[in-house]
């Protein structure tokens, strides 16, 4: 997650295990503040992978990881990873039904390797809380695509998010840095496009 935010994140993470692990014990006010920790995260993951229908198919996965809570062992990082898991299974499972891909599957392959520092990483990374890097992560290819809303919406680690894709954690790190650095040019970009546009905006009022 972002620079200076580690913390913050450890600490939700360590209210989310508190509240797993007392939702196993039949403590039903503590599985609803697991659902309001997890659930943002997991519904701007599902909107990435089927769009307008995220809100159905999280309303299955969560059924699901209510009748298996049990089953479940691990801290509030691991809960996130296997809510994760769920859902994307949940997702599949419905994309099938309906003879279609994952939404980032159907954006075309990526031809860009464009560089970037751990500063514009960061700022990326930061960035993509916010509605508009939201919508550019649609842009991503579909490897980067889903690996950044793994790191960034739903907030696993690079080994989390490999489990929850079957894949091999240093293709998954890579998929996710290479994201970023594209979001990072892309805000970079946008930035320069708003700054010219208020000093555009400003020249005229000073003539007036």
């Amino acid at each position: 997650m972002v620079r200076g935010g580690d913390e913050q994140v450890r600490g939700r993470d360590r209210e989310l295990g508190r509240a797993v692990s007392r939702a196993q014990d039949g403590d039903e006010h503590e599985f609803e503040t697991a659902y309001r920790l997890v659930q943002p995260g997991l519904l701007g993951y599902l909107r990435g992978l089927v769009g307008a229908d995220a809100e159905d198919v999280a309303s299955d996965a969560w059924l699901e990881i209510a009748r298996d809570l049990h089953r479940f062992r691990g801290d509030g990082a691991g809960f996130r990873g296997w809510t994760a898991t769920i859902a994307r299974h949940r997702a599949l499972d419905h994309l099938r039904k309906q003879k279609r891909r994952p939404l980032t599957a159907l954006l075309e392959q990526d031809v860009l390797d464009l560089p970037g520092t751990a500063d514009t990483v960061e700022e990326a990374m930061e960035a993509a809380s916010t509605r508009w890097a939201l919508s550019q992560i649609a842009g991503l290819p579909p490897d980067q695509a889903e690996a950044v809303l793994l790191r960034v919406v739903v907030g696993l680690d690079g080994p989390a998010a490999a489990r929850v894709l079957r894949k091999r954690p240093g293709a998954v790190r890579t998929a996710a840095h290479r994201g970023l650095r594209r979001l990072a040019a892309q805000l970079t970009t946008a930035g320069r496009v708003t700054s010219a546009a208020c000093v555009g905006s400003g020249s005229v009022k000073d003539e007036g």
